[in-house]
C-alpha cells in the first residue's frame, strides 16, 4: 500500500531565508527551486518546503501543524478506497495534480498525510505535494 516516505515538508514564513539556511548554512544539496516548491537531497527521502500561512508559532492558519509526512503510492486510487473503507478522514479528497495523483489525510490528531502516486515522467516543478493551495 505505502511504498515511502517520500518526503518531509516543512511549511515556513520566508522561502527565501529557508532555502539559505538549509542550502547555505547546513550545505544540502538542491534538488528543485520555485517560487511554492523547494527540494533537497537527490536520493531517497526529500525536504521540502513550502510557503505556509502564518498564525501561530505552531499552526498554519487552518490549525494544522507545520510538518507533514508525504508517502509514495503505486495505486492512489485504491489506497484511498481502502482508507476510507477504515473511516479515515480526507482533508483533501484524491486529485489528478500535473505530476501524477495527490490526498491528504488527517491522523487521529489532525496531523495532516500526505499521499502521492507520482507519473515517473513528470517534472516536479509543478510539484504540490501538500495542496494547500487546491485543497478543498
Amino acid at each position: 500500500m505505502f511504498n515511502k516516505i517520500g518526503s518531509v515538508i516543512l511549511l515556513v514564513d520566508d522561502m527565501e531565508r529557508s532555502t539559505q539556511f538549509y542550502k547555505d548554512t547546513i550545505g544540502l544539496k538542491l534538488k528543485v527551486k520555485t517560487t511554492d516548491w523547494i527540494e533537497f537531497f537527490d536520493k531517497g527521502t526529500t525536504l521540502a518546503l513550502h510557503p505556509r500561512k502564518r498564525k501561530g508559532k505552531d499552526e498554519s492558519d487552518d490549525g494544522h501543524p507545520n510538518v507533514l509526512v508525504g508517502f509514495m503510492v503505486s495505486d492512489l486510487d485504491q489506497v484511498a478506497k481502502d482508507l476510507k473503507s477504515k473511516n479515515v478522514r480526507f482533508f483533501k479528497e484524491p486529485k489528478s495534480e500535473p505530476f501524477g495523483k495527490h490526498a491528504i489525510i488527517l491522523d487521529p490528531d489532525d496531523h495532516l498525510i500526505s499521499i502521492a502516486e507520482i507519473q515517473s515522467t513528470t517534472s516536479t516543478e509543478e510539484f504540490d505535494l501538500i495542496g494547500f493551495l487546491g485543497a478543498e
